[in-house]
């Protein structure tokens, strides 16, 4: 079951008034109207047209759907209710107006929108039970709280079914639990979260796909996290231990004699948390030469090159 696109339907932009509305709606009801229309799927087309104007002459209904209506993507594919009938005929006299009727044959994606379907039953039409839609949003979340998990409250607009059965946007309070090691577009499931049932059934899901933030010092890959690590030029020739940050804390990382930039040290099990087992971090060493300003220090870089005659493009 496709996404209706009421104002399609009508030939109408989404920003046409109540009278655009009606006309465009008159205009084409005596077009395809089943008594007297010689179009091919005229009945279709004529029922489309009932149900685009049902919803787009009502405030309430068209404020809903265009608030809800972006929720339901193109082409989106829905269970349609068991026993739905879909044969019921519904259309008013050519001379009237074209606006009231059985509303029995409204389609199943009004129904979903609106709570208005019916089943077909042993004694007639009943009011059928039929699971709410599932909800999706995304949720941004730092690094850090990816790495140590956290809770989150935030509000978000989820539909609701008012005492008159109609479907309106309202504003709710989601508490969530961000688990540790959560990674990038990871979905987490919140159970009844979603959009209310219909006849008494159960809610659906909301669905939360998680969009970690970029971090100031290190960059997440899968569940591995790499850092760039500037080292002096002593430290990467000679050797040495230094202090770097990971997400747990600080630890220290062994640079072995002659160390290179670019070069990549593994420290393993310090990447995000995660099953079987915790992914790793990755130090790049980036070797940093301090700047000659004085004399003395012009001297020392002199003295290199005359100890160390080191061409590292002899190669080319």
């Amino acid at each position: 079951m496709e996404y209706k696109d009421y104002y399609k339907v009508l030939g109408v932009e989404k920003t046409a008034s109540d009278d655009d509305i009606k006309q465009a709606y008159r205009r084409l009801a005596r077009k395809y109207h089943p008594d007297v229309s010689k179009e091919a799927n005229a009945e279709e087309k004529f029922k489309n047209l009932q149900e685009a104007y049902e919803v787009l002459k009502d405030p309430e209904k068209r404020k809903a759907y265009d608030q809800l209506g972006s929720n339901w993507k193109q082409g989106q594919e829905f269970r349609p209710p068991p026993g739905w009938d879909r044969n019921s005929h519904f259309y008013s006299s050519p001379g009237g107006d074209f606006a009231e009727g059985d509303m029995n044959g409204f389609s199943d994606f009004f129904a979903n929108l609106f709570g208005r379907g019916r089943a077909q039953g042993g004694g007639g039409f009943r009011e059928y039970k039929h699971r709410g839609q599932d909800q999706h949003a995304s949720i941004g979340i730092t690094l850090d709280e990816a790495f140590h998990g956290s809770t989150r409250t935030f509000q978000m607009q989820i539909p609701e079914i008012d005492a008159t059965g109609q479907m309106h946007p309202a504003i709710r309070t989601i508490k969530v639990t961000i688990p540790a090691g959560a990674s990038q577009g990871q979905q987490l499931r919140l159970a009844r979260q979603g959009s209310p049932g219909v006849g008494g059934g159960e809610p659906g899901d909301l669905y939360l796909e998680i969009d970690i933030a970029p971090h100031q010092m290190f960059t997440l890959q899968g569940n591995d996290v790499y850092l760039t690590v500037p080292v002096t030029p002593w430290e990467a020739a000679l050797g040495a231990e230094v202090k770097i940050p990971t997400l747990g804390g600080k630890v220290g990382l062994k640079l072995a004699p002659n160390s290179q930039s670019g070069q990549k040290l593994r420290l393993k099990g310090r990447g995000m948390p995660g099953k079987p087992q915790a992914g790793d971090q990755y130090a790049i060493l980036q070797i940093q030469t301090p700047p000659a300003q004085t004399s003395e220090q012009k001297q020392v870089y002199e003295k290199m090159e005359q100890v160390m005659p080191f061409n590292p493009r002899k190669n080319w």
